[in-house]
């Protein structure tokens, strides 16, 4: 078997995770890319929330869903996906099963306007409290620019104490590659309830 791309690997992780009435969350929708795949994997009683702090990118990802029939199954959620727990609707919450982010910057954008380790980790948090047993949160983390290294040693820190028994982490990435490879953290949480 070839070992797989980032993106590719981060997107089969999730799709194994999720059941097609479920409810996932897209953390950093960007142009749109992760929220389609996650709504063509739902049926119409499953959910996506999809964040971004970017109109542009919230204008992109609605076109995408239209194109594709899809924007039927997703909320658009223009905010910081630290506020995640502000968003999701009561009768969502039981069903979240997973979430995935791309960290960094929107492609084709202002690459000022970055993900950073404060949001990131009070939403990945957040997340996993909401979670039940078998949950799983995919962060694609892309560290290539400005303040890039410092959430990535942010959020490797915080990856590194979370407790074993209650979320198993993994790390996945290419290490002979050239000029700061993106990699994956892959966050599966293992008792229900709180952290």
């Amino acid at each position: 078997m070839p070992l797989h791309r980032i993106l590719d690997y981060a997107h089969l992780l999730i799709k194994e995770n999720l059941s097609p009435n479920g409810v996932v969350i897209d953390g950093t929708c960007g142009n749109g890319h992760d929220t389609l795949f996650l709504a063509s994997l739902m049926e119409e009683s499953g959910h996506v929330y999809a964040f971004d702090i970017q109109e542009k990118a919230i204008t992109e990802t609605s076109s995408r869903l239209e194109e594709n029939k899809l924007r039927g199954r997703v909320s658009l959620i223009h905010d910081s996906h630290a506020n995640v727990d502000e968003h999701l609707s009561e009768d969502h919450r039981d069903r979240l099963q997973g979430a995935i982010f791309n960290l960094g910057y929107l492609p084709g954008s202002d690459k000022s306007v970055v993900t950073t380790s404060g949001d990131t980790i009070l939403s990945v948090e957040k997340i996993l409290s909401m979670l039940d047993k078998g949950g799983l949160v995919v962060l694609g983390v892309y560290h290539g620019h400005e303040g890039g290294q410092q959430e990535k040693e942010a959020l490797i820190e915080f990856v590194q104490n979370l407790d074993q028994k209650k979320v198993k982490a993994l790390h996945y990435g290419f290490m002979n590659i050239q000029n700061n490879p993106p990699f994956i953290i892959a966050l599966e949480k293992q008792k229900p309830g709180p952290l």
